[in-house]
């Protein structure tokens, strides 16, 4: 099983944003994290799943958990995104889905993968959450982080 993490983060909306990944299996934990200068909260988000799902599909065909806490997410790979392609990417008020570019690579990435999502409440206390959180918001601000990238057993998530 390989479990992954997203978040994703923006300082204005739009404004210079942040996403964020953690990607583990049986042996290695991977963070992952990267920055657009001019974005939104909701692209980020998908920045993070997308990617996350990127890497993960490096390193076998295990199935995946996804782990997010952005319901935008959730609810459009979940719920609305069949819909979307059935109306030929309009929503149920016949406007245009935003994001359309990001939904259609998370369609990309997520096919011939056995997922499971799962969404986990924001800043609740749980630790690989709110390490994303960390790494999203300092993508978003320009600030350099280290960035895990080890064994499974040596990875320890601090706050």
């Amino acid at each position: 099983m390989i479990t992954i993490y997203t978040d994703g983060s923006s300082r204005g909306n739009p404004g210079p944003g942040g996403w964020a990944a953690i990607v583990m299996d049986e042996v290695r934990a991977v963070e992952l994290g990267g920055r657009e200068e001019h974005t939104t909260n909701n692209r980020m988000e998908l920045m993070g799943a997308i990617e996350g799902l990127r890497f993960a599909g490096t390193l076998s065909t295990d199935p995946i958990e996804v782990y997010t806490d952005s319901e935008y997410v959730m609810k459009g790979i979940t719920q609305w995104i069949e819909g979307w392609q059935k109306r030929n990417w309009k929503t149920a008020s016949k406007k245009p889905v935003l994001n359309q570019d990001l939904w259609r690579e998370l369609l990309v990435q997520i096919e011939g993968k056995k997922i499971e999502w799962k969404y986990v409440a924001g800043h609740s206390g749980h630790a690989f959450n709110d390490r994303c959180d960390e790494i999203a918001t300092s993508q978003a601000d320009d600030i350099n982080i280290s960035l895990f990238n080890g064994s499974r057993s040596d990875y320890k998530v601090v706050l």
